[in-house]
């Protein structure tokens, strides 16, 4: 496989993580946080990367994912 092949399959792969976010997210919940919380998880949502996204929330890893959980959003590597 080249690396055009193997960085294409990469692409479809986040591509299909994005949308898997996107589309269970609970976005009422979403909508209804704080503006700080509420783009840390547009964030993840959008880029998958859990780590920036609590840092820009301002909590732990570990709260972080439980805020993503009551807002419905599939941790997916």
């Amino acid at each position: 496989m080249s690396l055009e092949e193997k960085l294409e399959k990469w692409r479809r792969l986040e591509e299909e993580a994005r949308e898997l976010r996107r589309k269970e997210a609970d976005w009422k919940f979403i909508e209804a946080q704080p503006p700080r919380l509420r783009a840390a998880i547009k964030l993840y949502i959008e880029t998958g990367d859990i780590r920036l996204a609590s840092r820009v929330a301002g909590v732990g890893l570990e709260e972080f994912r439980e805020i993503l959980r009551a807002a419905r959003v599939p941790v997916v590597a």
